[in-house]
């Protein structure tokens, strides 16, 4: 049983919270790392960091909101070399499929001299129910570009998953693990199975990579649309439109279907008003 604490980055996010979760069933002792913690963490902060990682065991590192944010490969750099000098044993890093930036923050991960365990993502179902895509879900749409490209989107349950047990089991060291779920998807489909669960038709609507990006910052600000509109123009392009094991080798089973996300989702009432 571990006894140092796991920090776990982005402790307030879609998997950050996931993962400190499961850590706590597991009986680990859990820092939630985050700028409103009692031992706060912040990205942009790094006198924070040293504190942040004293005593720390494992680390889960996930970049919000995410790793193609200017700089944030250099942020990623500096804070495994500062964990590699507190003592930390391994960090399991979150980065995307496709994605240059993600590549050259696992990169820097690996040169740390810490061991690591990459999870490499697919796109995440939960964006459908917790992000910025929500709301269209709600008024019966799902816009997105890319056209008919083929996704093989992952429920986050499943990335939880496979971080929790590279932080707390053997096996793991300096391991890949991408992920996606167990079918490849066009959006068309996936509204079909939104609509399927929720009990009402979802339609998806093709829209331009600029429209997006305006969707995006009416959302959630203009600097996230910014980067969220470079990253769909450089993985919506069938880049990803392969299936991969990495769930499976991680943990022995398969991934969740996105049609099991969508009828747990509906079922807790994610797309309900009050939500």
């Amino acid at each position: 049983m571990q006894t140092r604490p796991t920090l776990v980055i982005g402790a307030t996010g879609k998997t950050g919270s996931r993962v400190a979760n499961i850590l706590d069933q597991k009986g680990v002792p859990v820092r939630r790392g985050s700028r409103g913690a009692a031992i706060p963490f912040d990205w942009d902060k790094p006198e924070t960091w040293a504190a942040a990682l004293d005593s720390v065991s494992r680390a889960y590192v996930t970049y919000f909101p995410d790793i193609a944010v200017p700089g944030a490969v250099d942020k990623v750099e500096a804070l495994a070399a500062s964990a590699k000098s507190a003592g930390v044993e391994r960090l399991v890093m979150l980065t995307g499929r496709g994605e240059h930036h993600a590549r050259s923050g696992e990169e820097a991960v690996r040169a740390s001299g810490v061991d690591y365990t990459l999870v490499r993502s697919a796109w995440f179902a939960q964006n459908f129910s917790e992000g910025y895509l929500r709301d269209p879900v709600l008024e019966g749409v799902l816009p997105m570009p890319g056209g008919n490209v083929l996704e093989p989107i992952i429920d986050i349950d499943d990335i939880a998953d496979v971080a929790a047990a590279a932080l707390t089991e053997d096996g793991h060291s300096s391991e890949l693990y991408e992920v996606t779920g167990p079918r490849l998807m066009t959006f068309t489909q996936m509204a079909e199975e939104l609509g399927r669960a929720i009990g009402r038709p979802i339609q998806h609507i093709p829209i331009s990579f600029e429209d997006f990006r305006a969707g995006v910052a009416q959302a959630a600000g203009p600097d996230i649309a910014d980067v969220f509109e470079a990253i769909a123009r450089e993985t919506l392009d069938g880049r990803n439109a392969h299936l991969t094991d990495g769930v499976e080798r991680a943990l022995g089973r398969k991934p969740r279907d996105f049609a099991e996300f969508a009828a747990k989702a509906a079922r807790a009432g994610a797309w309900s008003r009050a939500a």
